[in-house]
């Protein structure tokens, strides 16, 4: 909270110096929509902020090594691509170092647990058939059967088959908190992490979507994650869309942002996700 109030300070006291030498700071118009997103800059000890992120330029990527734990400052704007003022994303949760490992396990925690694991197979006493001996023990020259239930016989038992059961596995729960700082931290580099305001949209139509998502570059599926809950005009214009999923803040998870390769979060969501990693875990 801290940090954000100091850049929060910083970027009044910018505009104030900007307004009062005019001519000093222009703001030409960005081609499209998600140029700025491409970068972010960092927020050092002194609080210097670069000049081109008080203007309206395109934010370029930075020449920095990432996951130094350092708090960004990213564009925030919307679907019509209006300007929305600035964010800081807590360099805890969106700048740290990656670790292919720690998301592996995660990842195959989830995808265990979320196994039904309702597979059964029916051993002697449940299959149907009769009990009595098919014939006599001794006299025939044949085996020896006291049953035609067993797995030998046709329509008869399955020996050692899966029967229900649970395929979770368990992981700390500071390690599933540090799998989903790694993937946000990951998507943060990429600069495939794009903030909006918010994820209103006029109408229910799908055109609507497919519109905004065409004017991002080099996207294919795209996750967007509002905060507690999701609106039912998004959930409509999105559903005929495969390359387009929604969820809430709550339901953000590591797996759903490998399997995307842009990452947009409402400001709402980017506050409650920080608000939950930084909530103590309870032993």
């Amino acid at each position: 909270m801290w940090n954000l109030a100091r850049a929060a300070w910083t970027l009044r006291h910018a505009r104030r110096l900007s307004a009062a030498i005019p001519g000093s700071m222009p703001a030409p118009k960005h081609d499209s929509l998600f140029t700025a997103y491409k970068g972010y800059s960092t927020v050092e000890s002194q609080v210097k902020i670069p000049p081109e992120l008080l203007s309206h330029k395109s934010v370029l990527t930075p020449d920095r090594v990432f996951g130094q734990y350092d708090d960004l400052v990213t564009r925030v704007t919307n679907f019509h691509n209006e300007d929305k003022g600035y964010m800081v994303l807590a360099g805890d949760v969106f700048d740290v170092p990656i670790r292919k490992d720690i998301v592996h396990r995660v990842v195959r925690w989830q995808l265990a647990k979320r196994q039904q694991g309702t597979h059964s197979t029916k051993t002697i006493s449940e299959v149907s058939g009769t009990g009595r001996k098919p014939y006599k023990q001794k006299g025939t020259g044949r085996a020896r059967h006291g049953t035609l239930r067993g797995p030998q016989f046709r329509g008869g038992a399955t020996m050692h088959g899966p029967k229900p059961r649970s395929h979770a596995i368990k992981l700390q729960k500071k390690v599933r908190r540090l799998g989903l700082k790694i993937a946000l931290s990951a998507r943060t580099a990429e600069g495939k992490l794009l903030v909006f305001e918010d994820l209103e949209v006029p109408s229910h139509k799908t055109k609507n979507i497919v519109n905004y998502l065409t004017q991002m570059e080099n996207t294919k599926k795209v996750l967007l994650v509002d905060g507690s809950t999701v609106d039912d005009k998004l959930k409509l214009a999105t559903r005929n869309l495969h390359y387009v999923n929604v969820l809430p803040s709550i339901g953000l998870n590591v797996y759903s942002i490998l399997l995307h390769d842009t990452l947009v979060m409402t400001r709402d969501a980017i506050n409650r996700i920080v608000e939950r990693m930084h909530t103590p875990i309870n032993r």
